[in-house]
């Protein structure tokens, strides 16, 4: 779809109102006579879930700026629809747009639970945390349908495999039982992602999500019941939200986390198009103040690669929000003591003794 086209009309509960380019693909589509054509009343379009397959599951984290070392994904694309999301990029190897598609094309993998199993289960695994949601929210809509983060966790309990998991969704509450018995054995620690506080601001960056207010209430229950919570401030945009971090980790201590993290927004691939398409739409009067101070934070970019100044930017703008966070994670008691987990309780159930 030709992003110099304006849309006509805006498509409430998504986040992204265009499909750019897949640049993988040899052919496209274009829309040149919208009166004509009915097939592309695109904004009346469901949610549609694709069964999918995989060789694997977990994933080697090579990556040393998000704090991972193996990720597990059973969703690839997200009905979340949160316009910033890095992820959008890997949905154009499957054959789809970063755009819309990413958030109405959901592939389900659907044998992810015999994968993680089949994986742990290996001769020398070290039961080394595995984070859920380490590309797209293990806890979407569809979970609800699907179950699959529900199956992985109740292999890791049997298994006593520890798991780290990050969401914005309050669906996670409904595996409180499973995550209750694992926190008793320290084998589970949680992040709850909160852009922003301001639900008319939250309604357009992630339209398909929680409110603030259910996040906030997601790390009293889970903290009251033993599970490590912390808070995810991500991604700060300037000019947008990047004056709620001193609220957000406030909001986030008071009711029971431990620890705080931040990145500063980085618009990768195609999430440029994706992005300045929404900022034009939704805030033009703001668009050059806030577009013109992320390029700020990435050194005249919008974008950074690098490893180490990619998640926290450089420059006046990026120093400001990183001195701003350090000062509150201080004056909240968030960050005194890094979160570990219990590796030592691993076991394969059944596993035959060796006699030798």
């Amino acid at each position: 779809m030709d992003l110099d086209k304006k849309q006509q009309e805006y498509l409430d509960g998504r986040g992204a109102q265009v499909n750019t380019i897949n640049k993988f693909l040899k052919n496209s589509l274009s829309k040149e006579h919208v009166e004509a054509i009915d097939d592309w009343e695109i904004s009346k379009e469901k949610t549609a879930y694709i069964i999918g397959s995989s060789k694997s599951i977990v994933n080697k984290v090579e990556s040393p700026d998000v704090g991972m070392m193996y990720s597990l994904n059973p969703y690839q694309g997200c009905e979340h629809g949160c316009i910033y999301c890095y992820a959008r990029n890997s949905h154009e190897y499957w054959g789809f747009s970063a755009g819309l598609d990413f958030e109405q094309k959901i592939i389900v993998k659907q044998d992810a639970p015999a994968l993680f199993k089949k994986f742990i289960e290996k001769k020398g695994w070290e039961a080394y945390p595995i984070s859920l949601s380490g590309n797209t929210d293990c806890y979407q809509p569809c979970e609800r349908k699907f179950k699959l983060t529900r199956q992985v966790l109740q292999i890791a309990l049997e298994y006593k495999q520890p798991i780290s998991l990050i969401t914005k969704n309050s669906l996670i509450l409904r595996d409180l039982d499973i995550l209750q018995e694992m926190a008793k054995h320290n084998l589970v620690c949680a992040f709850v992602s909160i852009t922003s506080l301001d639900e008319q601001l939250r309604q357009k960056l992630e339209p398909r999500t929680t409110t603030a207010k259910q996040r906030l209430k997601v790390i009293e229950q889970l903290s009251n019941v033993g599970v490590q919570m912390g808070v995810m401030a991500a991604p700060m945009i300037p000019g947008l939200n990047n004056h709620e971090i001193p609220n957000i980790l406030k909001a986030s201590a008071n009711a029971g986390a431990i620890a705080a993290g931040y990145t500063v927004v980085r618009l990768n691939g195609v999430i440029n198009q994706i992005f300045e398409d929404w900022l034009k739409k939704n805030f033009p009067d703001r668009f050059d103040k806030v577009w013109h101070q992320i390029q700020d934070c990435h050194d005249g970019n919008v974008n950074d690669s690098r490893f180490g100044t990619r998640m926290r930017g450089e420059g006046n703008f990026a120093q400001l929000m990183n001195h701003t966070f350090k000062l509150h994670c201080k004056l909240n008691g968030l960050n005194l003591k890094p979160m570990e987990l219990n590796r030592s309780a691993f076991k394969i159930p059944q596993a035959q003794i060796s006699l030798f």
